[in-house]
């Protein structure tokens, strides 16, 4: 005879099976509380278990067996699926047998409780299995076992399996709602970091706008001024220079074009749109406002300090800034110290700060600050580490790659 291949469904009788037939630990897990409240549904079932074997045992001859079918509740609480077939086992004696008589009511409760156990912890299939079991178990000992009380007794036990189905659904619905609650705040959180980066790029795209327009701009106005500066400049290099010219205007109007609209809007809390961009040669003045904040600020260059290309000079100078601002924020009484290393082909940067010695207020803002910054070291080809130090303080570290500056040619002024 053929056996069942390992791909059968499990929506199959098989599958069905092995589910009823697991020994598979499932344990309940604890609710999203804090603290010993998170246990509550355990010790609940305990309390349920203990009174059941104490008190509703007390009047039957064979009181330990009643005791061990109500203490099912406990291991049920792991493996409720052994619980529940173990209970099922045990209550035709429970049921038929007169000595049990006083505790029957108290067999099936806990029988109930064995099947909202389980049902929880499985698939609703197995939940529907396990009730038509109980409620067939429960006909054929009224009908052809002697009966086991009134009929009346019968429709109560009926409606304890029906609100198991209705609590266990309950449970479920609600569990299977946080889940997804859970799901799509999660994705919130995804989409709003998502949103911050591209607001960040978008900033440096204004940014670099003017930049790239500066040097567009010198390019155009060079070109055009180049053959006024030689006596006599042939034709050719004229019409080249007036090529040159032309292109640049031509990728300043289509830059503009593209990157304009990204200065439209205003921009709360910065720089009017047609202001100059900062550089490190502003560093200064900005260490002179945190200063003047109440920021404990101490400065240090090494390195041959000398002009970089703009994109450099603005991204170092915004990661400074906004690394200042988080210590504003985070840790206003702290020592801060900002190192600025010049090297032959890169800038690093470090910002690092203390301890803090007070608690800090709620600061209103995104908290992506550090996305910014990231952004702005990898637009460059850079790397940025940010994280708290071993003292107990914070630090920002960045490594921007300086392009090689074009080497620089005098030309002469033609001799009248």
């Amino acid at each position: 005879m053929n056996r069942v291949g390992k791909g059968t469904a499990r929506g199959t009788p098989a599958g069905v099976g092995r589910d009823l037939l697991t020994f598979t630990p499932q344990p309940v897990p604890p609710m999203s509380a804090p603290g010993p409240v998170r246990w509550l549904p355990h010790l609940a079932v305990v309390a349920v278990a203990v009174f059941a074997a104490v008190s509703a045992t007390e009047d039957i001859g064979t009181r330990p067996v009643g005791i061990a079918h109500a203490a099912l509740l406990v291991p049920a609480l792991r493996w409720p699926l052994p619980a529940w077939w173990l209970s099922l086992a045990m209550l035709p004696v429970l049921s038929l047998w007169p000595p049990f008589g006083p505790y029957t009511g108290w067999a099936w409760a806990v029988h109930a409780g064995l099947t909202l156990l389980a049902a929880l912890r499985n698939p609703p299939r197995t939940m529907v299995v396990t009730v038509l079991l109980s409620a067939v178990l429960l006909l054929v000992l009224q009908l052809w076992g002697g009966g086991i009380g009134p009929w009346y007794f019968t429709v109560m036990v009926l409606a304890m399996l029906a609100l198991t189905v209705a609590a266990a659904l309950a449970v479920r619905g609600t569990r299977e709602l946080r889940a997804r609650l859970a799901e799509r705040e999660a994705a919130l959180v995804r989409e709003r970091a998502h949103r911050t980066v591209l607001e960040e790029r978008a900033r440096i795209a204004r940014e670099l706008h003017d930049v790239v327009a500066h040097h567009m701009s010198v390019i155009s106005i060079q070109a055009d001024a180049a053959p006024y500066r030689v006596a006599d400049p042939p034709g050719e290099l004229v019409a080249a220079l007036a090529d040159i010219r032309g292109g640049a205007l031509e990728g300043l109007a289509e830059l503009r074009r593209l990157l304009g609209v990204l200065r439209s809007g205003d921009r709360p809390g910065g720089d009017a749109p047609g202001a100059p961009q900062p550089t490190l040669e502003r560093l200064d003045d900005l260490l002179a406002g945190v200063r003047a904040a109440g920021l404990d600020v101490t400065a240090v260059t090494s390195g041959d300090r000398r002009p970089l290309p703009e994109g450099v000079e603005l991204s170092a100078y915004r990661i400074v800034q906004e690394a200042l601002s988080n210590v504003l924020r985070h840790a206003p009484d702290a020592p801060v110290r900002v190192e600025l290393a010049y090297d032959r082909a890169t800038l690093r940067l470090r910002i690092g700060n203390g301890p803090a010695r007070r608690a800090a207020r709620p600061s209103p803002g995104a908290g992506h600050g550090l996305l910014g910054m990231r952004e702005r070291a990898a637009m460059l080809g850079g790397e940025l580490s940010a994280g708290p130090t071993s003292d107990g303080g914070y630090q920002v570290a960045a490594l921007l790659p300086v392009p090689a500056a074009p080497t620089d040619r005098t030309d002469e002024e033609p001799t009248a």
